[in-house]
């Protein structure tokens, strides 16, 4: 039996965390790995309260319930939480291979991982475009396909 939808969210919240990383994101690559290290390990911890607990625990989500969204009138539509939520997991796992770029003297590991994460935040803040979100769709109708 299969597990009832969860609750829909305003796809404005996830753009605006989205902007939020991208910024966070950004300036960890211009401090570089060492001075940087400390951003990053406050988006890691985001996308992980994002992606094991649910986006109404990630902090720029909360942010954007608690201090936006009040101000903005209501959603055109609301979406899935089940694609942002595994694009949460996607950043995370990209930020932790930047931070164990960092934390092991590998800096292009770090530059290459924090910039996948960035390029992923822009696209989503910038042009609406969750790189993630679309990987979660391929692998359902992938899967759909496997069991047809």
């Amino acid at each position: 039996m299969a597990a009832p939808a969860p609750r829909p969210i305003d796809p404005r919240g996830p753009r605006f965390g989205a902007a939020i990383t991208a910024v966070l994101l950004a300036v960890a690559i211009i401090l570089g790995p060492v001075t940087g290290l400390w951003l990053l390990v406050v988006q890691t911890a985001a996308f992980a309260a994002g992606a094991v607990l649910g986006l109404k625990y990630q902090p720029w989500g909360w942010l954007y319930s608690r201090f936006v969204r009040p101000r903005l009138g209501r959603p055109a539509d609301l979406e899935d939480p089940r694609p942002p939520r595994f694009a949460q997991a996607v950043g995370l796992g990209f930020a932790v291979l930047g931070l164990v770029g960092a934390l092991a003297g590998v800096a292009w590991l770090f530059y290459l991982a924090v910039g996948f994460a960035l390029a992923a935040a822009l696209l989503n803040a910038v042009f609406d475009f969750c790189l993630g979100c679309e990987l979660y769709l391929l692998g359902q109708r992938l899967g759909a396909r496997a069991a047809a």
